[in-house]
């Protein structure tokens, strides 16, 4: 990701023939593919074009997307496999306890008596909460859940987490 930037969804293929795309999200938020937002695609160089949503619509758990002067297979053939992004700008506030993505992966783990589990490497979202995939040393990778009885602290500044262990985890 550029410095700026911030990924929101991937484009895993064409869906029909008048130009739409289909896109696995990975961000929270619904109306960032609403009709006339601005989205950023990110080539295979590392160059971002702005694209302009024509059109949104959710269908078998995907969102399908139009962009403006894009009307046909064979203008968006190419976007296969690339990243949507917004700008900085564009990000929302959240209400507090509530985390962007890229604020939580990365961040190092610790329990609340000190002991280092590992990173942040990626964010699940099987339903009712997240589930953070915690990458360790020599270890397989923990899940833990975003819940109030296991999180503890973020300290976003300081990219750390405190959790307190619940029974089996480390199994």
């Amino acid at each position: 990701m550029s410095e700026g930037k911030f990924n929101i969804g991937k484009i895993v293929n064409t869906h029909g023939i008048r130009g739409e795309v289909k896109v696995v999200r990975i961000t929270d938020f619904e109306d960032r593919f609403s009709s006339g937002n601005t989205v950023y695609l990110q080539d295979n160089q590392g160059e971002y074009k702005p694209l302009v949503i024509a059109t949104h619509r959710v269908h078998k758990g995907f969102d399908l997307l139009q962009f403006k002067g894009y009307e046909n297979i064979n203008e968006v053939e190419a976007f296969k496999g690339l990243m949507l992004s917004i700008d900085e700008d564009q990000l929302t506030d959240l209400e507090e306890g509530a985390y962007y993505y890229h604020e939580i992966v990365g961040c190092k783990v610790f329990t609340t008596d000190g002991e280092e589990l590992g990173k942040v490497k990626e964010i699940l979202s099987p339903g009712a909460n997240d589930v953070w995939v915690v990458q360790r040393i020599n270890a397989k990778d923990l899940l833990i859940p975003y819940i109030e009885q296991v999180v503890k602290e973020v300290d976003n500044e300081n990219k750390i987490i405190k959790i307190q262990l619940m029974e089996g985890m480390l199994d």
